[in-house]
C-alpha cells in the first residue's frame, strides 16, 4: 500500500463517526413542552386543510419554598408559539392561588409568586393557563392544565410523638437486647435529598444502652446489669436530619428504662443460729415464733418454702410458711414437758419455689439456719399419785384413827411444799 493510500485511509477513518461517540454526538434533549397534535379542518372549497395544532411552550415549574427575597419569586414563564411579540395576546392564569399567591403578567407570560410558600403545607398547585387574543377576545389556545411543584428545603427538625418513653427489660438481659424503639419523623419532603433522612444517636445512657442509627431502636449494651444493684435508667436519644450529617436539624426524647426483677438471688438467713422460747404448757398447735430468710429479688421470685430437714424436735414441732410475709412459723406439735426436756434442736431449710434455669450456676437456691427451742417451766399444780383412792372402814371405828394415805407430789423442778 501507497503512502497516498494510507493518507487517504486515515483520512477517512478520521471522518466516519465511530460507535463509542455516537450517543454523545446525537443525544437529544427531551421536549418538555406539550406533545402538538394533528387536525383536520374543511376550506370554503371543500378540500381537507392539514393544519398543526399549536402548543404551549413554558419552562418546567419548581418553586423553591421558604423564599426570603425582598422581590416577588420567580416562577417561571408561558409562552404561546402564536405570540409574536406585538402585544395582541393576553396570558390568562387560573387555578390553585391564581391571582393571589400567583401572579401573571398578561403580556409576558412571566409568573411570580407574592409570598413564602411552606411545602409542608402544601406540596404542589395546579393551575390553568390560557391565552387570548386582546382585541376579539377569543382564545388562540386551549386551556391547558400545568403544575407547580414546591421543592423543599431542610426547615423542619424530626420530632417524636412522646417527649418521655417508659420501657423495662429484664435484669441480667443479654447484651444486645431489644428494649424499645423510638421513631422520629420529619415534615420534609424524603424523596428530595436527605432533609427527611433521621439518624439516631444517644446522648445519654452509655455504656449500658445503644440505638440503633437507622432504626432507632434501644438494645442493652453491657452484660449481667443487676437490678439490685440499679433499677431506674434516664436514656436520651437524638435524632438527625440530613442523613447525621453536619448541618442537620436534630431533636431529642428521653426513655426511662426499668430493669425488672429475674430469680437471680437465693435466700438468705440473716444468722446462722436462731433461739427461740415456749412455755412448757403451750398446746398444741400454738405458734412459738417466726423465722426469715432475705430474698433480694421481689414478687414471686423472692418466695420461699420452709422445712424442718434435721434435729432432735422434728417430731415436737412443724413450720408453716406464711405467704403474704414470706415468714416460716413455728408451731407446737406435741405437748412439751420442762421437766422431761428443756432444749430442742432443729435444722431449718428455706427454698426459692420459681427457680430461673438460667441462673442455676449463681445458686444453690436455699439456705439453712438452726433453731434452739427453750422450753420455759411453769408453776404446775400437785398431782395426786392415783386419780382415786378406795378406803375401807368399819362403823365404829374411834375418832383419829388413820384409815388411808393420799399422796401428791410437785411436778416442778424445785418442788414445792404441798399441804
Amino acid at each position: 500500500m501507497t503512502i497516498q493510500q494510507i493518507l487517504l485511509v486515515l483520512l477517512l477513518w478520521m471522518w466516519l463517526p465511530h460507535p463509542c461517540c455516537t450517543e454523545m454526538l446525537f443525544r437529544r434533549t427531551p421536549d418538555l413542552r406539550p406533545k402538538s397534535f394533528g387536525g383536520r379542518t374543511s376550506g370554503d372549497d371543500g378540500k381537507t386543510i392539514h393544519r398543526q395544532k399549536r402548543g404551549w411552550m413554558w419552562n418546567q415549574f419548581f418553586l423553591l419554598e421558604e423564599y426570603t427575597g425582598s422581590d416577588y419569586q420567580y416562577v417561571g414563564k408561558l409562552h404561546s408559539d402564536q405570540d409574536k411579540g406585538d402585544g395582541s395576546l393576553k396570558y390568562i392564569l387560573s387555578g390553585d392561588g391564581a391571582g393571589t399567591l400567583f401572579i401573571i403578567d398578561e403580556k409576558t407570560g412571566d409568573i411570580h409568586a407574592t409570598r413564602r410558600i411552606d411545602r409542608e403545607e402544601k406540596a404542589f398547585y395546579t393551575l390553568r393557563a390560557q391565552a387570548i387574543n386582546r382585541r376579539t377576545l377569543r382564545p388562540v389556545e386551549p386551556e391547558s392544565e400545568f403544575v407547580i411543584k414546591i421543592h423543599d428545603i431542610n426547615d423542619n427538625e424530626p420530632t417524636f410523638p412522646e417527649e418521655i418513653y417508659t420501657a423495662s427489660v429484664p435484669e441480667m438481659s443479654v447484651v444486645g437486647t431489644s428494649v424499645v424503639q423510638v421513631t422520629a419523623t420529619d415534615a420534609d419532603d424524603p424523596s428530595y435529598g436527605n432533609s427527611a433522612r433521621v439518624i439516631y444517636s444517644i446522648l445519654q445512657g452509655q455504656p449500658y444502652f445503644s440505638v440503633e442509627p437507622e432504626t432507632g431502636i434501644i438494645r442493652t449494651a453491657l452484660p449481667n446489669m443487676n437490678r439490685e444493684n440499679r433499677e431506674q435508667y434516664q436514656v436520651v436519644i437524638q435524632a438527625k436530619d440530613m442523613g447525621g450529617q453536619m448541618g442537620g436539624l436534630s431533636g431529642t426524647t428521653t426513655v426511662n428504662i426499668t430493669l425488672t426483677d429475674v430469680n437471680d438471688n437465693p435466700p438468705r438467713f440473716p444468722q446462722s443460729t436462731i433461739h427461740l422460747r415456749v412455755p412448757e404448757s403451750s398446746p398444741v398447735g400454738t405458734a412459738i415464733g417466726s423465722i426469715k430468710a432475705t430474698d433480694a429479688d421481689t414478687g414471686k421470685n423472692a418466695e420461699v418454702e420452709y422445712r424442718i430437714i434435721d434435729g432432735d424436735g422434728t417430731d415436737m414441732f412443724d413450720i408453716v410458711t406464711q405467704k403474704d410475709t414470706q415468714e416460716g412459723i413455728i408451731t407446737v406439735r406435741k405437748p412439751l414437758d420442762y421437766e422431761t426436756r428443756r432444749l430442742y434442736t432443729l435444722k431449718v431449710e428455706a427454698e426459692n419455689i420459681h427457680v430461673d434455669p438460667r441462673f442455676y450456676y449463681l445458686g444453690p437456691f436455699k439456705d439453712t439456719t438452726i433453731v434452739k427451742i427453750s422450753v420455759e417451766d411453769v408453776d404446775e399444780p400437785p398431782v395426786f399419785s392415783r386419780s382415786s383412792y378406795l378406803f375401807e372402814v368399819h362403823e365404829d371405828i374411834e375418832l383419829g384413827t388413820i384409815i388411808g394415805t393420799v399422796m401428791a407430789r410437785d411436778p416442778d423442778s424445785a418442788s414445792s411444799p404441798i399441804r
